[in-house]
């Protein structure tokens, strides 16, 4: 029994020796693939990516970056923890393709056999969401000088109607998609805006932190490969008559000339009936102090829900110290549900993201923000040097510790209707 044991044994260790090897993945198959559905809507000309990444030409010169950026879970750019929350069109990348483009890189970038190649990816000209009711335009261009980053200003666009306005879908288009990193939307109602504009010479105003004051509302925001944002059915974002949106723009320019940009914004006003405003909550602590030093200061901040709601989208939003952010709902019975957890904030990498279903938040659910700063000197985003005491403000060496989250309010019924 032993020398029959012994030879089935020998048999076995002979065909898997001889087994054909698993064949890498090549381009032409595999990878092209991954590259259309997570890569391509910022890797091709006139984007916002540095360089394309539509040819294996284009692939094959960009190997250590790819690899790199994708290892690090730096591309594409999605911030939130899988599993806490979820939401509409995750951009982060899967595991499984993440092994196949490095298994691909680390075997030489074959590039396997054209006859296989899918069709070229087919992308949209003009506004995604078709012809707008109304477009909002910076007034004048700005220019942003050569090797130029992280500048952020603010724009206004008066919008002058006589009439409240119920808006449904919104959709960005900036003017020099490699210069803008991110957009930001701020209303106000009043004349704070056009005072913080006139105070600065040229077009707009900086405004690193927020707007300089206390909005009305917002148009939602754009990021790159972020969709346009569209309200649920029966949902309205209120565009109070008469008041002015206010573009907050992230530019960043590593290009050795100077660049311009003149944003526009496409507005669809609704076409059925709006019972439900979208409107936004936020959970914050202004009252914090990171001590100089501290490596993972903790804030904490909380909201309760006096009446019943649904949350449809959530923004965090901290400065250069923050480092994590985690956001949960309590419910009455103690029920904890996860919202969104940012493990590795990066200030730069701020965004909106929508729930991919509505979420209930009844009366009496609690609202928590945790956030983590790092104060110090080894946090190579620190801004002060040495390290200093930081509390809540608008400026770059300040910090916030701020979510907001989209909300309808289940009993209103506004009643508005199309004329």
């Amino acid at each position: 029994m032993t020398s029959r044991l012994a030879l089935v044994a020998a048999a076995v260790f002979l065909l898997a020796g001889t087994a054909p090897a698993l064949e890498p993945p090549t381009f032409s198959d595999e990878v092209v693939r991954i590259l259309q559905a997570r890569c391509q809507t910022c890797h091709r000309a006139g984007e916002h990516a540095p360089f394309p990444l539509l040819t294996y030409r284009d692939a094959a010169e960009r190997l250590d970056d790819i690899r790199d950026a994708v290892r690090g879970r730096v591309m594409p750019p999605w911030k939130p923890v899988p599993g806490f929350g979820d939401f509409v069109e995750p951009r982060r990348l899967p595991d499984a393709e993440m092994a196949t483009l490095v298994r691909w890189i680390e075997a030489g970038a074959p590039e396997g056999d054209p006859a296989k190649l899918p069709p070229p990816r087919a992308f949209p000209s003009g506004w995604r969401l078709g012809p707008p009711d109304h477009v909002l335009e910076m007034a004048e261009a700005f220019t942003v000088p050569a090797r130029a980053s992280d500048v952020y200003r603010c724009f206004l666009i008066p919008t002058n109607f006589p009439e409240d306005r119920w808006v449904t879908k919104v959709e960005f288009a900036p003017g020099d998609r490699q210069l803008v990193h991110h957009i930001l939307t701020y209303l106000d109602t009043g004349s704070a805006a056009a005072d913080l504009d006139r105070a600065d010479p040229g077009p707009g105003y900086p405004c690193f932190g927020g707007p300089g004051f206390l909005p009305a509302g917002g148009l939602s925001g754009w990021a790159p490969g972020a969709p346009p944002r569209v309200t649920d059915e029966g949902v309205g974002i209120l565009l109070p008559k008469g008041a002015t949106v206010v573009l907050q723009m992230h530019y960043d320019n590593n290009a050795a000339e100077s660049r311009t940009d003149r944003t526009r914004l496409a507005l669809h006003f609704a076409r059925g009936p709006i019972d439900k405003r979208q409107r936004s909550i936020a959970v914050l602590n202004r009252t914090f102090t990171i001590p100089p030093g501290a490596r993972r200061h903790e804030v904490q901040g909380s909201w309760t829900a006096r009446v019943d709601m649904h949350a449809n989208m959530i923004s965090p939003h901290m400065h250069l110290l923050g480092r994590e952010m985690k956001v949960t709902a309590t419910y009455p019975d103690g029920k904890v549900r996860p919202l969104i957890h940012i493990d590795d904030w990066d200030f730069n990498w701020q965004g909106g993201y929508v729930f991919r279903r509505p979420i209930p938040l009844p009366a009496g659910t609690r609202i928590d923000m945790v956030a983590l700063f790092d104060n110090s000197a080894e946090n190579t985003r620190q801004p002060s040097r040495p390290p200093r005491p930081v509390n809540w403000g608008e400026g770059t060496t300040d910090e916030m510790a701020i979510v907001f989250v989209g909300v309808t309010i289940d009993a209103e019924r506004i009643g508005w209707r199309p004329r």
